[in-house]
C-alpha cells in the first residue's frame, strides 16, 4: 500500500496548500470543516484498505492529520499537536479511524444492512457447527476463520470478526442503534488512544 498512502499524501498536501492561502479568510469553524472534509474525502475514505499495513504507511498518513490540524489550530512546525487533536478538534487518529470504520462496517454486516457482498462475512459462533456450548456465545462473538496468511489476516472476512470481538458488551448489544453505536465507537476508541473518558460523542462522527 506504499504507492497508495504516497498518493494520498500528495494529494492531501496539494490542497492543504489551497487551504493555507485562504486561511486568514476563514473563521475557526469553516477551517476545521474544511479540513474535516478533506481528511474524509482523503485519509478516511477506503481507509479500510490500510487495515494491517505497516506502521511506516501508518506514520505517512497521520502526518497528513497532524499538518491539517496544525493549520486549523496555528500550531508551529514542532510543535506538539496531539493536544490540540484531543482537546479542540476532537480528532481520531489515524489508526483509530481505520477501526472506527472496519468496526463500523462489520455492524452493518451482522444487521444486514451493508453491501450484499459482505453477507455472510460475521458468523455468530452459535451459528457454527459444534461451538455452541462454548463461553464465547454467550458474549456474542463473531466466528474467525483460520488463516496462517498476512492476507488472510488482513481480508474483511477475518478482520472483522477480530475487530468486532474486541469491543465492550454494550457496543456488541443487538438493541443498540446504528447512530448511538457510531457515538459510542467513537468514546470507546477516543478513550483508549487519550487515555481518558471525559468525552462522550452523542453526535454525528467527524
Amino acid at each position: 500500500m506504499d504507492a497508495h498512502a504516497g498518493n494520498v499524501v500528495r494529494t492531501f498536501f496539494y490542497q492543504l496548500r489551497q487551504l493555507r492561502s485562504v486561511r486568514r479568510s476563514l473563521t475557526l469553524d469553516a477551517q476545521r470543516t474544511l479540513a474535516t472534509a478533506f481528511i474524509s474525502s482523503r485519509v478516511d475514505y477506503g481507509n479500510a484498505v490500510f487495515y494491517g499495513v505497516s506502521s511506516q504507511v501508518i506514520r505517512r498518513l497521520q502526518m497528513v492529520m497532524n499538518a491539517a490540524a496544525c493549520l486549523v489550530v496555528g500550531a508551529g512546525k514542532y510543535d506538539h499537536i496531539t493536544p490540540a487533536m484531543r482537546d479542540v478538534l476532537r480528532w481520531l487518529p489515524v489508526l483509530q479511524r481505520i477501526l472506527f470504520k472496519m468496526a463500523l462496517t462489520a455492524f452493518d454486516s451482522i444487521r444486514g444492512t451493508g453491501p450484499a457482498y459482505f453477507k455472510g462475512v460475521c458468523i455468530p459462533v452459535s451459528d457454527v457447527s459444534g461451538r455452541f456450548n462454548l463461553r464465547s456465545v454467550g458474549r456474542g462473538n463473531m466466528f474467525v476463520p483460520r488463516t496462517r496468511t498476512l492476507l488472510g489476516r488482513q481480508s474483511f472476512r477475518v478482520a472483522a470478526p477480530l475487530i468486532w470481538n474486541s469491543l465492550p458488551g454494550d457496543l456488541r448489544s443487538t438493541t443498540i442503534s446504528r447512530e448511538r453505536f457510531r457515538a459510542r465507537l467513537k468514546t470507546h476508541l477516543f478513550s483508549q488512544v487519550y487515555a481518558t473518558e471525559k468525552f462522550h460523542f452523542e453526535e454525528s462522527i467527524n
